[in-house]
């Protein structure tokens, strides 16, 4: 892009999730004068960002009364792919231009999805505690193991959304010479080799392996219930890198006591950060990360990136993924 005259105001309400201390915010301070927050509590938005031009924002919520009352503000550019903290229609209302980053994680999170699977598939760090505990020096056995692994191989793998990680996650899968099915919206625009599009009840009772990977909607939220999950076989995983609220998290406790499926694998939840008393946690068949699937060094610095370009075109005139 060429050069840029204007130099606006830049507030960044929550860096710390994005760059802890291992990135450079340099890249977007040259762009204007940039004032970077770790953390911003909601009482304290309004203060901090009251002059900014541009907002970047990675969880912070931006309600319509927030917005209201923020007349400088002219674009929020989210340190992120979803945009449900944004109230989008009081945005477009007051024509604030809103831009996510897509794209930057799918590596990543695809990377996640097969560390929360073969964590429960292989237990690599259960039998390495038990060898360190001494069980293979006492046994009597050269091999042995906690409990039967199964092979993913020739084994079944679905995914509800089919996007750019959906896509990854399809291939990766396919390396391990598992089936693909999936649902997805676009059927027709996103088809490939190897990949059966089916419905969503389908979709749970035929699949070994299930991973969530559908933004978040009011049409999808909760979509996860007891009715789906009782379709699962009892030896399959669910996994969720997408976002918590797909789930409904009482339903799935409930399925998971009563060992109805084998294990389902987390990185999101309804609610983040969870209250200590979730309904999920201390389930011997429930692993659970905080929502780090995305944060790959690589892929914080693709988010980087891809927020500097989003800026640069919004200065331009011809503002890019935007969501408003």
């Amino acid at each position: 892009m060429g050069s840029i005259l204007k130099r606006p105001k830049i507030v960044v309400l929550d860096g710390y999730t994005t760059n802890p201390g291992d990135l450079s915010w340099n890249k977007i301070k040259a762009l204007g004068p940039t004032t970077v927050y770790e953390h911003t509590m909601e009482e304290e938005i309004l203060d901090r960002a009251a002059e900014a031009e541009i907002l970047l924002v990675n969880k912070v919520p931006m309600k319509k009364a927030t917005l209201s009352k923020l007349p400088h503000l002219k674009c929020i550019c989210l340190l992120a792919t979803g945009y449900n903290n944004i109230d989008t229609q009081t945005a477009t209302e007051q024509g604030i231009v809103v831009c996510n980053a897509v794209g930057y994680g799918s590596a990543s999170v695809a990377q996640h999805v097969f560390a929360l699977l073969l964590t429960l598939t292989n237990q690599v760090y259960r039998h390495n505690e038990s060898v360190q505990e001494g069980k293979w020096s006492e046994h009597r056995d050269f091999s042995y193991y906690l409990q039967t692994i199964p092979e993913l191989a020739g084994s079944t793998f679905g995914i509800y959304g089919f996007g750019k990680i959906g896509q990854q996650v399809a291939t990766i899968a396919q390396a391990f010479g598992m089936k693909i099915l999936a649902t997805h919206k676009h059927p027709e625009r996103d088809k490939r080799p190897g990949v059966e599009f089916v419905p969503i009840a389908e979709l749970f009772s035929k699949s070994d392996v299930i991973s969530l990977h559908a933004p978040l909607s009011n049409e999808n939220k909760g979509i996860v219930n007891k009715e789906l999950l009782q379709k699962m076989k009892s030896s399959a995983i669910l996994i969720n890198t997408g976002r918590g609220g797909l789930i409904n998290e009482a339903d799935l406790a409930a399925v998971l006591r009563e060992k109805v499926l084998f294990g389902a694998a987390l990185d999101v939840l309804s609610k983040e950060p969870p209250p200590k008393d979730h309904p999920l946690f201390g389930l011997d068949n429930c692993l659970i990360t905080p929502h780090m699937a995305w944060a790959a060094k690589e892929a914080r610095e693709r988010l980087l990136d891809i927020t500097v370009e989003n800026i640069c075109a919004y200065l331009h005139g011809q503002p890019q993924n935007q969501v408003t």
